[in-house]
């Protein structure tokens, strides 16, 4: 065992509250949410921060001692990697995300440069013996919150999906949040798909939102079809606990990823507790693909309309004209897009709100 400071603990390992004066060990399983520590050996100028366990982006720099947590991530923008299938003290890894995700094969990325690149100082222990120094690897999994089935009572359900990373979810869901709760609205939050970072719930929470989650609250670091469906009944079990008006739930990345979000659409169950889709697309190809896609494959109707597409005239006349189907820019149109969700949860008779 060894003792080292670390400069910068990553989010992806809140629910542990680890502190900065860890001990390390050289036994490091390969699996994904395996907390270890290393050291950063290059300089960045671009995608150079880690959100820190406070949400706080913070810079990382050569030397620096980080705390992460083995994962994968299959980014269409950034970085991709996988878990390693061993790790020994002195390997080199590299950061995959900014929410401390750790893995083996990244690449140079077009405009982000080479990622950070990491020497492996150990895994970091915990010591769950009371009187005793015998330690064992942390885990992500080993503070997760209990997973639940879905409960019998879920408020309404807005789902925000898109076409792929970047396609504007979370800003249109962020936008909703905030206009619906000054209405009167009580919203609970959560992300259900993707890699650990909570930068996006956290701007839910900023926009009015009570409770937020994400499924690292849940022992998952990266969804996938395994295991994002169990993670996602506890999300929506613990966010129903606050007794919100409505759930706002975002499925990151994309309808075609492989991040799971084709799973919690293919539930019968989960499904069923959707009462408004959002979905956001980068472009026409995107917008019409994607709405066919929810359609044939999973008999859901399309609301709205948001997302990149809608950043210009001739995106949203595609989606109201051809695909009629309202379309409203969220960051320009915020309202109306908010006006659209309550006219359709007011037609179902699911939430009233004020004006």
């Amino acid at each position: 065992m060894t003792r080292v400071t670390l400069d910068k603990i990553a989010s992806v390992t809140l629910r542990l509250e680890l502190t900065k004066d860890a001990v390390l060990g050289d036994e490091i399983p390969a699996e994904a949410g395996t907390v270890i520590a290393g050291r950063i050996k290059n300089a960045k100028t671009t995608y150079n921060t880690l959100e820190d366990v406070h949400g706080r982006m913070v810079a990382l720099h050569p030397g620096d001692v980080v705390a992460g947590a083995l994962g994968h991530r299959d980014a269409l923008y950034g970085y991709s990697g996988r878990v390693p299938r061993k790790v020994a003290v002195g390997d080199e890894l590299q950061m995959l995300n900014i929410g401390g995700v750790i893995g083996a094969g990244a690449k140079a990325t077009p405009g982000l440069g080479e990622p950070f690149r990491i020497e492996v100082l150990g895994s970091v222990l915990r010591f769950p013996y009371l009187g005793t120094r015998v330690g064992v690897p942390a885990q992500v999994q080993q503070a997760a919150l209990p997973h639940r089935p879905l409960p019998a009572r879920i408020p309404p359900v807005v789902a925000l999906v898109g076409t792929c990373m970047d396609a504007g979810k979370t800003t249109a869901a962020s936008v909703i949040i905030g206009e619906l709760s000054r209405g009167g609205a009580r919203i609970a939050a959560g992300k259900l798909t993707g890699v650990s970072l909570r930068r996006d719930v956290l701007q839910m929470h900023d926009c009015g939102a009570d409770a937020v989650s994400i499924f690292t609250d849940f022992g998952v670091v990266t969804t996938n079809e395994h295991n994002v469906l169990s993670a996602a009944y506890a999300a929506i079990a613990h966010l129903a606990e606050s007794e919100p008006d409505l759930l706002v739930l975002e499925m990151g990345d994309g309808l075609l990823g492989t991040y799971g979000v084709h799973t919690l659409l293919s539930d019968p169950a989960l499904r069923a507790t959707l009462h408004s889709v959002v979905l956001c697309a980068q472009d026409p190809v995107g917008a019409w693909g994607g709405a066919q896609i929810l359609k044939d494959r999973y008999g859901l109707g399309v609301d709205v309309i948001s997302g990149r597409v809608t950043d210009t005239p001739v995106g949203m006349r595609f989606c109201t004209e051809k695909l009629g189907v309202p379309a409203w820019n969220a960051l320009r149109d915020g309202h109306r897009l908010a006006q659209t969700i309550k006219t359709k949860l007011a037609a179902s008779a699911s939430l009233e709100v004020g004006s």
